[in-house]
């Protein structure tokens, strides 16, 4: 197992611990440059979404991640834990499903449109 894959499944694993809700993983290696996977999961209260960044974030530091960070501090309702290689949006689910991250990047994408 390669460090992400492994990484990955730490990530996954802290987020159903700690009772995240609808956990995905998508593959993003052939359609962005910006990461290799992104994981997406809900979280139940604006607490629930801060608590489980915090976890990630701290896992991502254990992992030997330098430099992990938290984007919307200021939100109550979406955070994103950039870990390089692997980005984690955790959001409260009406947010979740206003946004559709899943259906945006489950669809192939042509590769002249790959620019991000």
């Amino acid at each position: 197992m390669d460090k992400n894959t492994d990484l990955k499944q730490t990530i996954i694993q802290t987020l159903d611990i700690n009772k995240a809700q609808d956990i995905i993983s998508i593959d993003l290696k052939d359609k962005s440059s910006m990461a290799d996977h992104m994981i997406i999961a809900s979280g139940t209260s604006s607490r629930h979404i801060q608590s489980l960044s915090e976890q990630v974030l701290n896992k991502f530091k254990d992992k030997g991640i330098i430099n992990p960070k938290i984007e919307g501090k200021e939100s109550n309702e979406w955070k994103l834990v950039d870990g390089i290689d692997i980005i984690v949006h955790i959001f409260h689910p009406e947010k979740r499903k206003f946004y559709e991250l899943e259906k945006m990047w489950s669809e192939l994408i042509p590769k002249e449109k790959l620019i991000i």
